[in-house]
């Protein structure tokens, strides 16, 4: 590590981001699956209800996407704090 870079700041920020994903990846998958599906269950996806959606695809595809995010995102942090492998 460069002596200019915060490892705190840096840590701090990868924390937080994995919790943000985390939250995200709860709320579809225990969330819209299990708690409020009765609230979205009338709302239509590909012939079934959207609480049943989100538990046998929606949290899988929300899982990829968040792991997608993820990368993107800490590359970004990287080259920030000054991290980045290139």
């Amino acid at each position: 590590m460069d002596n200019h870079v915060d490892p705190s700041g840096y840590w701090k920020a990868n924390v937080r981001l994995i919790f943000g994903c985390l939250f995200v990846w709860a709320l579809c998958s225990y969330g819209f699956a299990i708690l409020l599906r009765p609230l979205i269950s009338s709302i239509k996806v590909g012939g079934t209800d959207l609480g049943f959606w989100f538990a046998q695809q929606g949290s899988i595809i929300m899982f990829i996407i968040i792991i997608f995010f993820y990368a993107w995102r800490m590359n970004k942090l990287d080259k920030q704090y000054g991290l980045d492998e290139e």
